[in-house]
């Protein structure tokens, strides 16, 4: 039997993979700091169809993921509203890279290190075919967004403000 040769086997794909998700394979140029405007140019889809993947903590310190279109930003104070807790707060890199075991650029919210809850922004769910980091940087993985929901049981959040 041959094996087939993936454009990148990750955490996140293998993931996926054992779950029997279909998904399409995006590898584009990785920019440091061009975030999701760069994904999507390279892609050719529009910036709002791209997910960044947020690691975040609440005034505990605990971890959680927030997914959110590339062209929002997420607003703290109503995530921490809905979800409840008092504060949220971005993970510093090196911490996210902890939780997570993916460096930053890279991170998917499949297959990560530790298990987080994970949030996302209800209006993706609106959206035809998404596309997400693949647990790499400059890879990025395509499927309907119901994945989202079924396989990370992500809760829903409205905390999306415009870019």
């Amino acid at each position: 039997m041959v094996k087939k040769e993936h454009i990148s086997e990750t955490p996140a794909t293998q993931m996926l993979r054992k779950h029997g998700v279909t998904f399409s394979e995006h590898p584009y140029p990785y920019e440091e700091h061009g975030g999701t405007a760069v994904s999507a140019r390279e892609l050719g889809v529009d910036e709002h169809c791209v997910i960044k993947t947020l690691v975040m903590q609440d005034e505990a310190g605990k971890p959680l993921i927030v997914l959110m279109h590339g062209d929002r930003k997420v607003s703290t104070k109503n995530l921490a509203r809905q979800i409840p807790c008092k504060s949220v707060e971005p993970c510093k890199p090196d911490v996210a890279q902890r939780h997570s075991g993916y460096l930053v650029g890279g991170t998917s919210p499949f297959g990560t290190k530790k298990a987080m809850p994970v949030y996302v922004e209800q209006s993706i769910l609106a959206i035809e075919r998404i596309y997400i980091n693949g647990g790499r940087r400059g890879y990025l993985v395509g499927f309907g967004p119901a994945v989202l929901t079924d396989l990370l049981h992500a809760r829903l959040v409205n905390c999306a403000l415009e870019e």
